[in-house]
C-alpha cells in the first residue's frame, strides 16, 4: 500500500518497530534494534490464535475509508508520514519541527542503503505491513471509520521502505509477497502482532507462510 528491529538471528534492517517517539532517536547514528510486538514465542502464540478466513471482496474499498492519509493521531503537530520518516531514517534533517527533508534509509525490503531527499520523496514510501486493502477483506470493512483510521496510522503497522518493493507488495499478504530472508522474522512478528491486536483474520496460505517466516528467527 502506497501510502515498529530487534536483536535476533537472521533479522535485519535499521528501523524501530515498537512505536517509539520518533524524536527520541536519530542523532546521526543508527538506532539500536529493539523488539516489536514480542519475540518469536509470543508471535507463534498469537499466530495460533488468529482466525483463518478466505476473506471478503474488495467491493466498497477505497483509501478514504481509512480516514485522511497520514493523520496526526498523536497530536504532536506532525503528520504520521513525517513521524515515521523521523523514526526510520538516520542522519535526519528537517525544514522545521516536522518536515523531513533528507536522511538515509537502511531499507528493510531490499537491504540497500537509500538516500532520501524531499525533492524526490516518492523514492521512500510508508508501507502498511498489514495492507489496508487486505485488512478490508479480512474484517476492517465492518469497522467504524475511526478504528480503520487508527490502523492506517498505527506506527506498529508502518515502515519506511523504498518505492519499488512497496509498489510490488501493494495489498498482497505474506503468501503472495515476502521481504528478503534477513527481514522475514521481523516482518512476520509485525504482521502477526497487528493482526492479533486488531482481531484481523488471515488466509490459510498466509497463516502457513507466516509460520515459515518465524522459522527464520
Amino acid at each position: 500500500m502506497l501510502v515498529s528491529v530487534f536483536v535476533a538471528a537472521g533479522c535485519a534492517g535499521n528501523v524501530s518497530l515498537n512505536g517509539d517517539d520518533p524524536s527520541s532517536s536519530h542523532s546521526g547514528k543508527s538506532s539500536s534494534k529493539k523488539a516489536g510486538k514480542g519475540n518469536e514465542g509470543t508471535a507463534r502464540k498469537e499466530l495460533s490464535g488468529l482466525k483463518e478466513s478466505a476473506g471478503g471482496s474488495m467491493s466498497g474499498y477505497s483509501r478514504d475509508e481509512f480516514g485522511p492519509a497520514w493523520k496526526d493521531v498523536d497530536h504532536n503537530g506532525c503528520d504520521t508520514r513525517d513521524d515515521i520518516l523521523s523514526r526510520d531514517l538516520t542522519d535526519v534533517k528537517k525544514r522545521d519541527k516536522c518536515t523531513v527533508i533528507s536522511g538515509r534509509l537502511d531499507d528493510p525490503y531490499t537491504g540497500k542503503d537509500i538516500t532520501f531527499a524531499k525533492a524526490h520523496a516518492i523514492d521512500v514510501q510508508i508501507d502498511h505491513v498489514f495492507p489496508l486493502g487486505l485488512a478490508w477483506r479480512m474484517g476492517a470493512k465492518d469497522w467504524t471509520e475511526d478504528k480503520r483510521s487508527q490502523l492506517a496510522n498505527d506506527r506498529d503497522n508502518l515502515l519506511a521502505v523504498s518505492s519499488r518493493p512497496n509498489e510490488q507488495k501493494s495489498d498482497k499478504g505474506p503468501s503472495e509477497w515476502q521481504p528478503p530472508k534477513a527481514f522475514e522474522c521481523t516482518y512476520a512478528e509485525k504482521f502477526i502482532g497487528v493482526a492479533d491486536e486488531y482481531h484481523l483474520s488471515v488466509t490459510h496460505a498466509d497463516h502457513t507462510e507466516l509460520g515459515d517466516m518465524l522459522d527464520t528467527c
